[in-house]
């Protein structure tokens, strides 16, 4: 069983370039930890998340760290030239070594896509024909292409990725036909769900690839929690409560700009902590708490979020200190489910 990290790098309360570094530094914590990926999702034109040009701040991350994988989940497809992205792609994955894993999506918040001039009904046929053109840029020689959006004539790829035939693709997992392209088009996925509701996305996503790949190894299920670890239950209550109320403050924002609000996540921490997507408490009850989740779900891969809201990165970083010399020995041991 393999481990990452998920970072909104959502705002803190210290100047920009303070917050930039402090995630470069605890960006080294996780990689000297073993943590399998970091990965950073996209946001604009609110305080959910600071990375709103994912690849800039994964550039600089590319030079602080070793061995960690390196990612947008997802960049938000529409927002992108084709061509553009397909340099940025190769770049970072130059730039890492082959550490670069390559989210794609259409981008989750209509206003976020409203900002850009685009009706998020038009962003699911936008997103498809990009990553259709990506894709064939990434594997070819020249690129030529003639879309409903887009048009390339015998443009040559002068970049070429590292990792081939490109580096490997990551999806945002939902609903079940999402499952079952995902497994067809052999991409890593990671899901906010419920373990109860992931199961049967997973075993969708398990019974296609069967079917279409057969026994070939099959990319990792994941599964994303906020994760909190303390000496005591009360100190690790006292840093995961407020800042979940911050974090959520942060997610909520454009939402509440516009008199909505998203239904899929929990409305505070006593919520949040009933549903099980934040795991909090001494080493010994986070760890039996993943242990049960994963074996609900049957996830294959278990994805943290350590450090969000306005926590210090003091704060962060001891628990990620406690958490990987006392929780995460364990964890890896698990064997990942192999079969619905």
């Amino acid at each position: 069983m393999e481990l990452g990290i998920f970072d909104h790098l959502d705002r803190r309360d210290v100047p920009l370039h303070e917050h930039y570094e402090s995630r470069l530094r605890l960006l080294e914590k996780y990689d000297a930890a073993g943590f399998s990926a970091y990965h950073l999702a996209e946001h604009h034109a609110t305080p959910l998340g600071t990375a709103p040009a994912p690849g800039i701040f994964l550039a600089a991350a590319t030079q602080r760290t070793q061995r960690i994988r390196l990612g947008p989940c997802v960049y938000c497809m529409p927002l992108y030239n084709p061509l553009r992205l397909i340099e940025e792609v190769c770049m970072l994955d130059q730039l890492s070594r082959g550490r670069f894993d390559f989210g794609v999506g259409r981008g989750i918040v209509p206003y976020e896509m409203a900002y850009f001039d685009l009706h998020h009904l038009e962003t699911e046929e936008i997103y498809l024909e990009t990553l259709e053109i990506v894709l064939r840029g990434l594997t070819s020689e020249v690129l030529d292409h003639r879309g409903r959006r887009y048009t390339f004539r015998k443009v040559p790829m002068v970049l070429r990725p590292f990792q081939q035939p490109h580096p490997p693709l990551w999806y945002g997992l939902g609903h079940l036909a999402g499952a079952a392209w995902a497994a067809t088009n052999k991409v890593h996925v990671i899901t906010n769900t419920t373990s109860e509701r992931a199961r049967p996305l997973f075993e969708r996503y398990r019974e296609v690839w069967q079917r279409t790949h057969g026994t070939a190894p099959m990319p990792k299920l994941g599964m994303s929690r906020q994760v909190i670890v303390a000496p005591t239950e009360a100190e690790a209550e006292a840093l995961a409560r407020p800042n979940y109320a911050v974090w959520y403050a942060n997610l909520t924002k454009l939402w509440r700009d516009f008199n909505s609000i998203p239904v899929n996540f929990a409305r505070d921490f006593d919520e949040a902590r009933q549903r099980g997507a934040a795991i909090v408490g001494t080493p010994g009850r986070v760890r039996e708490e993943i242990e049960r989740q994963v074996a609900e779900s049957g996830c294959s891969y278990f994805v943290c979020r350590m450090m969000f809201g306005d926590m210090g990165e003091a704060e962060a970083g001891a628990s990620i200190d406690l958490f990987a010399a006392e929780v995460m020995p364990s964890i890896v041991k698990l064997a990942p489910s192999s079969a619905a």
